[in-house]
């Protein structure tokens, strides 16, 4: 039985979708990792039990971050996007969480330069805060060590293409890294590959997966795991920072500044999706399998159909990190708009500089993180 109900909605379905086609659904994907590296702190002794924890965020760690705080008795304050909307605001509040939340914008660059400009005020005042750094300190791969374990028993990892949306990098680089080593292999330290614009970690040694340079397990054949990640339009993380999307921000699978948490080296594939393309993914997968999830996972679950199509043979997973509620009045309303999947396909590209709306696809083959990126 659960003692929290954090503990419950951090665990994931498993659900075969089509032969070979299977979607990974959380109702909010990162309590788990928020979970596991609260936990990770306290029992380290970086913090204690009343401590206050401190993060930026678009929308689904600050819930998160709210969760495991709540769980183990500490006190929570995020510093929030334009993203976050009225439910969510409403549930920080009756949480306990102080919630700052950023004035509207449509420049996500600028919106993501306030919020860390925040953070760095709030820690000269309150030097006793501890931030979090979700989007640089590896502690957040921690929790998805027991998700890969139960995906390679239900799907194996022979064959594997994981599919999602890569935002701050933990959750498709921790599963692919766990998938792609052995279970009994990991030595259990990370590399700590914090950027040189971030601050020096202030936690301990965290336990994240390793297993040689890209991550690949040592003593034996990596397993056939491909990690395709989806970004949106204007997104640095892979250089598509000089294209934009006319409609609005696909939250929480891009970036404007560079993220330690990202391993460039563990892509194979990427895919630019535009909202529009999205929003047909997500209201194809409501209709066809009658899940309800958010617009980055209508991007991975369109990706994921194109590389099913295209290598029949393998097992595509794709990842659905929250429910679709808070994207009702965004897309859902907007149904009627939905393009048949029959109707779309990316463009196959050889750089950057052939990308274009509304769906672009390239070769990363396992690209050391780009100087743009670091």
């Amino acid at each position: 039985m659960d003692q929290h109900i954090a503990e419950a909605i951090g665990r994931p379905d498993l659900i075969r979708l089509d032969d070979r086609l299977v979607c990974l659904r959380f109702e909010t994907m990162k309590v788990v990792s928020a979970l596991a590296a609260v936990r990770h702190l306290l029992d380290t002794g970086v913090v204690r039990r009343g401590d206050t924890l401190l993060d930026s965020s678009s929308g689904i760690y600050a819930y998160a971050l709210a969760l495991a705080c709540h769980r183990h008795g500490m006190h929570c304050h995020v510093v929030g996007s334009t993203t976050v909307d009225r439910t969510l605001r409403t549930q920080l509040a009756v949480l306990g969480a102080t919630l700052e939340q950023m004035e509207p914008c449509d420049d996500l660059k600028l919106d993501q330069k306030r919020r860390v400009e925040r953070i760095h005020e709030i820690l000269a005042a309150h030097p006793e805060y501890h931030w979090m750094r979700q989007y640089h300190d590896d502690i957040h791969y921690l929790g998805y060590r027991a998700i890969a374990d139960r995906i390679r028993e239900e799907t194996g990892t022979e064959r594997l293409t994981v599919v999602g949306g890569v935002g701050s990098g933990a959750s498709t680089g921790a599963l692919t890294r766990y998938l792609r080593d052995a279970p009994g292999d990991l030595p259990g330290h990370a590399s700590g590959h914090a950027p040189t614009n971030a601050p020096a970690p202030t936690t301990a040694p965290s336990t994240a997966p390793t297993g040689g340079p890209s991550g690949v397990r040592t003593g034996a054949a990596p397993a056939d795991v491909e990690l395709v990640g989806v970004q949106p339009y204007g997104s640095l993380t892979f250089g598509a920072q000089h294209t934009s999307d006319p409609e609005i921000i696909i939250a929480g699978i891009g970036s404007s500044i560079p993220f330690g948490n990202v391993s460039h080296e563990l892509y194979d594939t990427l895919h630019w999706i535009s909202f529009d393309a999205a929003l047909s993914g997500a209201v194809d997968l409501l209709r066809r399998h009658a899940v309800f999830a958010g617009l980055s996972t209508g991007a991975a679950y369109l990706a994921a159909r194109h590389e099913h199509d295209r290598a029949p043979e393998r097992t595509v997973l794709f990842i659905a990190p929250d429910t679709g509620h808070r994207y009702t009045d965004t897309v859902y309303t907007r149904h009627r708009e939905a393009t048949p999947l029959a109707h779309l396909a990316p463009r196959d590209i050889a750089d950057q500089t052939e990308l274009a709306l509304p769906w672009s696809r390239m070769l990363w083959n396992r690209t050391p993180t780009p100087r743009f990126a670091a």
